[in-house]
């Protein structure tokens, strides 16, 4: 039998052997991890840990914060603050960055984190994330502002995701493939158990919000009829519809046997570009995606090359399997 790998052995080697990572961003990257154990285990105790339900108090988005948002958020401070890997941190659920305190050696490196994506689902036990994107602080910068957060995705040097669901499961990219652990319980440890993930070009799953219709602008419409009609339709095939309401759930079936994700903009708030946060959301999973083989656009072009303007700037998002990924942006470059 092979013996297991942990994603410390995996982080060292690809310190030591495949240079994609320095020492610093490999012990964050552990950190980061050993924080994911900490709200696996608050969300695995459900109600016995007095976890469940709402908290009396709203996120800078204007929601409804549940007790395990508020939970993951601090688990995920606390644990990366001293450890003189960061030099500041920025999280869905706050209005503006962390700077690390001046008790704490800073580091030279910036967290982005979804402390727990998918809390509308929490209280009916169907699976969950976090969400992490790690970005270097820019060079000769003498202090932490929230200018510093604002890079591209493609300026990522590390990005991935905890779903908390039957298993517990981490995602991670350093730029080298895509990668996923197991969390074995009774050693404590996050186990390789899938590396090189691959997302077929090719799909005939797709994954949106239905009750939206009516709202949905005329390339998504097309591109969703289309699927409908099925063997008989243009496509040529039966395509399966599914949501779970979860990103990191949703993208997690994708990276095991693909399909494609839309979260697109509708009329409902036209204003806004789209539900999802790029910062938190849509960059690390974009770059997990393409790192797969996959494709992830705002229906015009790649989120990796959006150029962030705020820290909670929202975006549309279609990321899965390239080839329908293409589709849907082709759809919307000819309706210009």
């Amino acid at each position: 039998m092979a013996p297991k790998i942990s994603l410390t052995r995996y982080l060292v080697e690809e310190q030591r052997i495949g240079g994609c990572i320095p020492a610093q961003l490999r012990l964050l990257l552990e950190v980061v991890a050993r924080a994911c154990k900490s709200i696996s285990l608050a969300v695995n105790k459900g109600d016995l840990g007095d976890v469940m339900g709402t908290a009396d108090s709203e996120n800078v988005q204007g929601e409804i914060q549940k007790k395990l948002d508020i939970i993951a958020n601090e688990v995920l401070i606390e644990a990366n603050e001293w450890g003189g890997h960061l030099a500041g941190m920025a999280s869905e659920e706050m209005e503006g960055i962390y700077v690390v305190p001046n008790r704490y050696p800073q580091g030279e490196y910036l967290l982005m984190f979804d402390p727990l994506d998918g809390s509308s689902n929490i209280d009916v036990n169907v699976s969950i994330g976090t969400i992490f994107s790690v970005l270097r602080m820019p060079e000769d910068d003498r202090g932490v502002d929230e200018g510093d957060f604002l890079q591209p995705g493609n300026q990522q040097v590390a990005a991935g995701y905890c779903v908390y669901g039957p298993q517990t499961t981490l995602v991670l990219t350093v730029g080298d493939g895509v990668a996923m652990f197991t969390l074995d319980r009774e050693q404590g440890s996050f186990v390789l158990t899938r590396k090189h993930v691959k997302i077929p070009e090719d799909t005939k799953e797709f994954a949106i919000n239905m009750s939206n219709m009516r709202h949905w602008d005329a390339p998504i419409k097309r591109y969703v009829d289309e699927c409908l009609a099925g063997k008989d339709g243009p496509r040529g095939k039966d395509f399966n519809m599914r949501w779970i309401a979860s990103m990191v759930a949703d993208v997690h079936r994708i990276l095991t046997r693909g399909g494609v994700f839309l979260y697109p903009w509708d009329k409902r708030e036209p204003e806004k570009p789209g539900k999802l946060r790029l910062m938190y959301e849509a960059n690390p999973m974009g770059w997990i995606v393409e790192q797969a083989g996959g494709a992830a656009t705002n229906c015009r072009q790649r989120i990796l090359d959006i150029q962030p303007g705020k820290l909670h700037e929202r975006v549309s998002v279609v990321l899965g399997s390239k080839n329908e990924v293409d589709r849907i942006t082709r759809y919307h470059t000819e309706s210009q």
